[in-house]
């Protein structure tokens, strides 16, 4: 049998959401737990995929049996008027077959995002992730108050899951808050899926 994993999926059009996401694979494995990036392809209007069949670089495309078999997930995606991008979108709107055999029900879930105004949706963006995988019966791990970064931030951080401000050009780096928080993110994911798979006697 496979070692379990935290599979950390997302979409990056700029660097920053993959930038998260490596944060949070980084404290995932500060449990002992293997953090599997994945992203998925861009999609044109009519919902066609337009990228290449393999990334050029960075992380792998997502499958379905990478969400499958994932003891915990952390999703991510920059905000689009508020809400998750389009190719993610996408991607979970394929995931049917797993809502119907209820693979990941009971499976703990984080959701991070990244924006280029600090009030430009972060908040609703992580809700609108959050539905799909409450109604794949997932459990809904945010970022506590006892993480002094998220009382501390000036850029991004909620109690929703982890955020970045990255500027009107996307080229504002992760600041201490953000990545602290990011990392605590992950480390939390990985703490609750070892729970949730540890022998209850």
């Amino acid at each position: 049998m496979s070692q379990p994993y935290i599979l950390v999926l997302f979409y990056s059009r700029s660097g920053a959401t993959a930038q998260m996401a490596k944060h949070i694979a980084r404290g995932v494995e500060l449990t002992g737990l293997e953090a599997r990036l994945r992203t998925v392809p861009p999609v044109s209007a009519d919902h066609e995929a337009t990228g290449p069949s393999i990334p050029e670089h960075g992380a792998p495309y997502a499958t379905i049996d990478d969400l499958k078999n994932c003891a915990g997930l952390a999703m991510g995606s920059p905000t689009r008027y508020g809400n998750m991008a389009a190719p993610l979108k996408y991607f979970l709107d394929g995931t049917s077959s797993l809502w119907l055999s209820g693979a990941l029900v009971g499976k703990p879930a984080s959701v991070f995002t990244s924006t280029a105004s600090l009030h430009g949706g972060q908040e609703t963006t992580l809700l609108s992730m959050m539905m799909p995988l409450l109604h794949h019966g997932m459990l809904i791990s945010g970022i506590p108050y006892s993480e002094s970064a998220l009382l501390e931030t000036r850029g991004g951080g909620t109690p929703y899951g982890a955020s970045h401000h990255a500027g009107a050009d996307s080229k504002r780096a992760l600041d201490e808050h953000e990545i602290a928080l990011c990392r605590a993110l992950g480390q939390r994911l990985g703490s609750i899926a070892q729970k949730l798979d540890a022998p209850r006697g």
